[in-house]
C-alpha cells in the first residue's frame, strides 16, 4: 500500500512540473494498483491530455494506464448534438464519400449513410457523457486518422477514442504521420498549410514555417496534436 502511494505521488510530482498540464488549475485524480495507473480528470487541452499520459507512463513502477482524461469542451453540447456534428462532418468530407456512417442511439445503430458492401469502408460514432467513440473500418491509415481529427474538431468533444480498423492491415510510421499532418492542416479552413513544413520522428511532430497570427500558429500545432498516434508536438512556427 505504502509503495502504491509512493508512485502516485511520484506521477503528480512529475506533471506537476509540465506547465501544459495545469495541475493546480485542473486537478487530475490517480489510482495505482498492481502495475496499472488510471488517470481521470480534465485538462484544457488535447496537448495537455497527451503529455499527461507520457510523463505518467515513464515514471517506474507503471506498466500501463487507464486514461479517464478529458478535455475541457469549447463548447458545452449534449451528446446527441455531438454525435450529428461528427456524423456531418464524416459525410461532408469527400474522402468518405464512398463509406457508409452509421451512429449508435441508445445502444441501437442506426444507419446516417449506406454504401454497397465492397465500399472502402465504414465508420460508427458514438458518443457518451463527451467523449466520442469510432469503430469501424477503414482503408488506410491516414483515412482513419483523418476520422479522429473531425471528431476532435466538433467543439463539444472531451475525448475521442479511435477504435477504427485498418483493412488491410497496414504497418504505422513517421511518414504516415506526416502525410496525415499535412491533409489535416490543408483542409482546416484556418490554417495557411502551404506555409507550414511537417516532419516527424519516433512520432513526434515538428512544425516549421510561418504563420499570419498567433491563433493560426497555435490552431495549426492543435491540429497535428489531434492525429492519433502523435506523442509530441514541437512549434517552430514563427509568426510573421
Amino acid at each position: 500500500m505504502a509503495n502504491d502511494a509512493n508512485i502516485v505521488k511520484g506521477v503528480l510530482a512529475v506533471l506537476e512540473q509540465e506547465p501544459r498540464i495545469g495541475l493546480h488549475r485542473h486537478p487530475i485524480d490517480a489510482f495505482y494498483s498492481e502495475g496499472v495507473l488510471t488517470l481521470a480528470g480534465e485538462v484544457d487541452e488535447v496537448a495537455a491530455k497527451k503529455l499527461a499520459l507520457e510523463l505518467a507512463g515513464a515514471v517506474p513502477g507503471v506498466s500501463a494506464i487507464i486514461d479517464r482524461l478529458g478535455v475541457v469542451p469549447a463548447r458545452s453540447m449534449e451528446d446527441g448534438a455531438i454525435r450529428d456534428h461528427v456524423s456531418d462532418l464524416l459525410i461532408q468530407e469527400p474522402v468518405f464519400n464512398l463509406y457508409s456512417i452509421r451512429v449508435k442511439v441508445k445502444g441501437e445503430l442506426e444507419t446516417v449513410r449506406e454504401v454497397s458492401p465492397e465500399s472502402d469502408g465504414a465508420i460508427e460514432v458514438e458518443v457518451a457523457e463527451g467523449a466520442v467513440t469510432l469503430n469501424g473500418r477503414a482503408g488506410s491509415l491516414t483515412h482513419k486518422r483523418l476520422a479522429g481529427v473531425l471528431a476532435w474538431w466538433v467543439p463539444g468533444s472531451r475525448d475521442v477514442v479511435n477504435g477504427i480498423e485498418v483493412v488491410p492491415p497496414m504497418t504505422d510510421n513517421d511518414d504516415e504521420v506526416v502525410d496525415a499532418v499535412r491533409i489535416v492542416l490543408e483542409k482546416d479552413p484556418f490554417v495557411n498549410a502551404s506555409r507550414i513544413g511537417v516532419s516527424c520522428r519516433d512520432y513526434v511532430v515538428t512544425l516549421d514555417g510561418k504563420a499570419a497570427m498567433p491563433k493560426e500558429r497555435e490552431m495549426a500545432e492543435a491540429d497535428a496534436w489531434y492525429v492519433f498516434r502523435v506523442n509530441r508536438v514541437v512549434n517552430n512556427i514563427k509568426v510573421k
